[in-house]
């Protein structure tokens, strides 16, 4: 069931120095092999539903892209969304560099199955896309700032970034649960997104348009409700219990979250997600001259278009 929560940000600038314009540290090879898990297995279902829901958002790109670089393809589970949307288009599809190189196991479908081109964050030209589409990867890096700053140079001047994430309102019952148990966190901390509006500006974004709403869950029972969570990715916190779990602190888990589901109208496990959405557009460059002052090639001849449009 869908249940919206309210929030928005909105702004040219943000009206205070950024809180944060970095995410809380993760242990990164934990998220490296999460990442690759989700890439080799189907996209989430999730996944799949934020991106029909933020294809329902494109009306507000009002020129029809040429070019459209669909980051995080596999993971984001939004090429359907956006052949739909701009069939005409070329979708380029951008996938982590740790998976794009790898080939698929002999015993893989995915070995004898066509599989789309797909290219590496490195490999996409400066300027190239008309429109950026990231859906629901932003969670799974350790640096959103660094990403933000690929996301710039890949557009062109006018250019549309929309993107959707986890926001840090996820699973609050499921955190909650572990912290009165004594467990340790059960996720990594996420951005807020009025820091990832910030962190938005930081990369030289126009117009940074923030708001979110709140997906609620519903499964029969705890083991549906853990099998899902394990497609989502896996606990990549820093001060997570260390170890491996035993069966028995496992039935102590599908115990508590049934006990939690009895509370419920339904008598089922509900877990809400927060999504977060994001758009922007990459504005003409500013260049702050001084006695000598270098300006690259790709924003000088930006720059020149600019002057010619804006002639009478």
């Amino acid at each position: 069931a869908r249940c919206p929560t309210p929030g928005q940000y909105t702004g040219r600038m943000p009206p205070n120095p950024p809180k944060s314009t970095t995410r809380p540290a993760v242990d990164g090879r934990a998220l490296q092999r999460a990442v690759r898990r989700l890439q080799a297995a189907p996209a989430p279902w999730l996944h799949g539903e934020v991106a029909r829901r933020m294809g329902e958002r494109l009306a507000i790109v009002r020129q029809e892209p040429g070019i459209v670089v669909d980051w995080w393809s596999h993971i984001g589970a939004g090429s359907a969304v956006l052949a739909a949307a701009y069939p005409r288009a070329e979708v380029v599809a951008v996938e982590p560099v740790a998976v794009a190189r790898e080939p698929a196991p002999w015993w893989s479908p995915r070995r004898w199955s066509p599989a789309p081109s797909a290219r590496t964050a490195a490999e996409v030209t400066d300027g190239q896309a008309r429109l950026v589409w990231a859906n629901m990867m932003l969670h799974l890096v350790a640096d959103p700032l660094a990403i933000l700053r690929e996301w710039h140079r890949a557009l062109a001047v006018d250019g549309f970034l929309m993107f959707s994430t986890l926001g840090p309102g996820t699973l609050e019952a499921l955190r909650s649960l572990y912290a009165a148990a004594g467990w340790g966190p059960p996720m990594a901390p996420l951005v807020d997104m009025h820091d990832l509006g910030d962190m938005l500006v930081e990369a030289g974004f126009a117009d940074p348009v923030m708001d979110q709403e709140s997906l609620r869950l519903t499964w029969r029972n705890a083991s549906e409700a853990l099998s899902e969570l394990r497609s989502l990715g896996s606990n990549v916190a820093l001060d997570r219990a260390p170890g491996l779990r035993t069966p028995r602190w496992h039935r102590r888990l599908l115990e508590a979250l049934d006990r939690v589901a009895t509370h419920q109208p339904s008598g089922q496990v509900q877990l809400t997600f927060e999504i977060v959405y994001g758009h922007a557009f990459k504005p003409q460059p500013r260049v702050r001259m001084t006695d000598e002052s270098a300006v690259p090639m790709a924003d000088m001849r930006a720059m020149l278009r600019g002057s010619r449009t804006r002639r009478p």
